[in-house]
């Protein structure tokens, strides 16, 4: 599979706000691979993986989040390792 892995860290309210379901849901609407995942410190750990437009559009949503959410920060790095699963999961 091609494309680009980013790793994204969102702070904020964003854990019991359907924020890792939302993501998914935009993930994989962006034809996007890899999972969201709630951290113990509070934040929303996200993988994703495809083409470099639809990362671009995700890491844009995921500065707002689903309306319940109140989103502090993203903070993104292109992680090492990429993702070979299809699909895109919550954790």
């Amino acid at each position: 599979m091609t494309g680009l892995c980013r790793r994204y860290w969102v702070s904020g309210r964003v854990q019991g706000v359907y924020f890792r379901a939302s993501t998914r849901d935009q993930a994989l609407r962006l034809g996007l691979r890899g999972y969201a995942r709630n951290l113990p410190d509070g934040r929303v750990e996200v993988l994703a993986c495809g083409e470099v437009q639809a990362l671009q559009q995700l890491y844009d949503w995921l500065q707002q989040g689903p309306a319940q959410a109140a989103v502090a920060a993203v903070k993104v790095e292109e992680p090492a390792e990429q993702w070979h699963e299809d699909g895109f999961r919550t954790c």
